[in-house]
């Protein structure tokens, strides 16, 4: 983050404040590596939370070069036209994920809303806030695809995808996850749009040993599969995809859809055709959706992946 980095932030981030969306969004994403100097910085509009992200430590000249620039944003007219209150850097190289709260009160938790939705998000305690923004045009098509449809939503986290799914008029979704705090975030989510949980099962299990339980609970219309893309003692995406991925045909009803997603950027598009080409040959690569504009990347592949897939009777 040099002088010349950060002179092309603050020119990226005044007119973004000028113009700050109603709804949750990226402000800026410096890891797409279209930024030199920048690669280890996002931004995020959280509805007047404006939250820096940093996932390299920087010198400590440059961290407070970097301060000095975002009090200087938070002094300008954009700043105070954007209804902007509260600023915070989190420092997502350290264990903790330590947050530095530049101006305003501490919030541990907030909603945010994105297309109309509310979710419910950490502040400054936890890795991830609790939804990833990439992600806003798969929860979109899944609204879009959802009606009258059963849903099994794979590495639910904090059921992002069912949210939109029942939103979407699904008439079940099944999410499943390790992590129980999670999917107790994603009940909070459905409760906070009013939607009905009766149609609405969660599963705090580890995949590989609960198969039983997911395909008694089908079969299922839409399979979304977000996996981390590492995950200490439970996924490893170049060996655990594949094993996902030969279920398929168990799964899926005679017209089923996958929506199959990947996020590593040393893999492209070709890891999960080729692995669904293998593994699952009744289903058929159908189109590929775009990143949301807000999240450019030098390198398409490198982004986020999310692929349909259409089983074929």
């Amino acid at each position: 983050m040099n002088p010349q980095a950060l002179a092309t932030l603050h020119a990226h981030l005044l007119p973004a404040l000028a113009t700050a969306p109603s709804e949750t969004r990226r402000l800026f994403h410096g890891r797409g590596r279209c930024w030199p100097g920048l690669e280890q910085l996002t931004v995020d509009w959280l509805q007047g939370v404006v939250l820096v992200s940093l996932f390299k430590e920087p010198a400590p000249e440059q961290l407070q070069d970097l301060r000095d620039l975002l009090l200087q944003l938070a002094a300008s007219a954009e700043w105070q036209q954007s209804g902007a209150h509260t600023l915070l850097i989190q420092h997502r190289y350290l264990p903790q994920s330590t947050a530095e709260w530049l101006i305003g009160e501490e919030i541990e938790e907030m909603s945010i809303v994105e297309g109309g939705l509310q979710y419910r998000v950490d502040l400054g305690r936890k890795q991830n806030a609790g939804l990833f923004l990439d992600m806003r045009y798969g929860r979109n098509w899944v609204r879009e695809q959802a009606a009258g449809k059963r849903v099994l939503n794979l590495f639910a986290y904090t059921c992002g995808f069912s949210v939109a799914a029942i939103e979407g008029g699904a008439s079940h979704v099944v999410n499943l996850d390790m992590s129980r705090a999670a999917l107790s975030r994603g009940r909070d989510n459905h409760r906070l749009n009013g939607h009905d949980l009766s149609k609405v099962s969660f599963l705090g299990h580890d995949l590989f040993k609960s198969w039983g339980k997911v395909i008694n609970s089908g079969p299922y219309d839409l399979v979304i599969i977000d996996p981390p893309s590492f995950q200490k003692g439970s996924f490893l995406l170049t060996k655990d995809y594949q094993r996902v991925l030969r279920r398929l045909p168990e799964l899926l009803t005679a017209q089923g859809m996958v929506l199959a997603c990947m996020n590593d950027p040393s893999f492209g598009s070709d890891f999960l055709i080729d692995g669904v080409t293998q593994e699952a040959p009744s289903l058929r690569f159908d189109h590929r959706l775009d990143n949301p504009p807000e999240f450019p990347d030098i390198d398409p592949e490198s982004g986020l992946k999310a692929l349909v897939f259409q089983r074929i009777s």
